[in-house]
């Protein structure tokens, strides 16, 4: 059974740092890419960044760059965003992804999603 569980969510204020982590299970994770999405209210889920399991290449949105950076600590099983210097309009529920190949930007070309967790920034 593939499972995608995020963690370390939360209220923020504007600023501040927060470290989300997705632990994946179910399969072997060396052909897959792994991306984190977030959606915000009213709002389409959208790309955020994305990694290779293997090698380890990244990807990000412009509107994190330099602010957030995407890991995976292979032995775990873990991927991991940390995300600095938040902003209000960083407010959504993020989710873990992942797909068979490279990373991709479009929401429909994952196999396997999280339930998300929620990150609120406060100005």
């Amino acid at each position: 059974q593939v499972q995608l569980v995020e963690s370390g969510g939360g209220l923020v204020q504007a600023g501040d740092s927060l470290s989300l982590s997705c632990v994946v299970s179910g399969r072997t994770w060396s052909e897959y890419a792994m991306g984190w999405f977030r959606q915000a209210p009213g709002k389409e889920r959208e790309f955020v960044a994305g990694i290779m399991w293997i090698g380890g290449s990244t990807s990000y949105t412009d509107f994190v760059k330099g602010r957030f950076t995407i890991s995976r600590e292979n032995a775990k099983n873990a991927l991991a965003l940390q995300m600095n210097s938040l902003k209000p309009e960083d407010t959504a529920v993020y989710y873990c992804a992942a797909r068979r190949g490279r990373w991709a930007a479009n929401v429909y070309e994952y196999d396997y999603w999280g339930q998300g967790t929620q990150v609120t920034v406060s100005s």
